[in-house]
């Protein structure tokens, strides 16, 4: 399945995802050739890990270098129509954690994230928009962690009951807690 029929396949669990994936679809109809491609200045696909351990109760995040708080892992496709290895590959770059696994194959979360300008790497990146594919991943606790300087300065298991702690953008805790329970609702109907 490639990544437009793993979209259309996808379920909403809110209105606010129902809105965002009719957007998303109408924006690779408009844009085939460049929606994977960060060339595509305004919008562009992206692919997330919200990497949890087995219990369910902690989420492995990085000290992210440009936003400067505790976030998820992810990153732009870069061409690869397969957004589950995009988000395993970014999990695994950005916390040197080598077994990770999806809990589920199929996308847990579709969002529309702003992406204010900032310098990266000694350029400006005008502000654009992350077409934000969400999967949810685990890993072993126990597995060492390895920060990667070029994308972040902390990698750490964070209690999801401590997640407002350390992150301090109130509109991703909400797809944080959106991700928590569609955790939570597959390992239940998997029961």
């Amino acid at each position: 399945m490639n990544y437009k029929q793993e979209i259309l396949a996808y379920s909403p669990v809110n209105a606010q995802e129902m809105s965002e994936k009719k957007v998303i679809l109408e924006y690779i109809e408009r844009f085939p050739d460049t929606i994977l491609l960060r060339e595509n200045e305004f919008a562009h696909l992206t692919s997330s890990g919200f990497i949890m351990n087995e219990m369910l109760d902690k989420v492995l995040m990085v000290h992210h270098n440009i936003y400067k708080t505790w976030a998820w892992t992810g990153g732009h496709a870069d061409g690869d129509e397969d957004l589950l290895h995009v988000a395993l590959k970014e999990a695994t770059e950005e916390t040197g954690v080598k077994h990770i696994k999806p809990l589920m194959n199929t996308i847990a979360s579709l969002d529309i994230l702003p992406v204010w300008g900032h310098i990266k790497r000694g350029c400006y990146v005008p502000t654009h928009m992350h077409l934000s594919v969400a999967y949810i991943l685990i890993a072993d606790e126990k597995e060492a962690v390895e920060i990667n300087r070029e994308e972040n300065s902390g990698v750490m298991w964070i209690p999801i009951e401590e997640l407002e702690k350390y992150c301090n953008e109130p509109e991703i805790l909400v797809v944080y807690h959106k991700l928590i329970q569609q955790a939570k609702n597959c390992v239940a109907n998997k029961a």
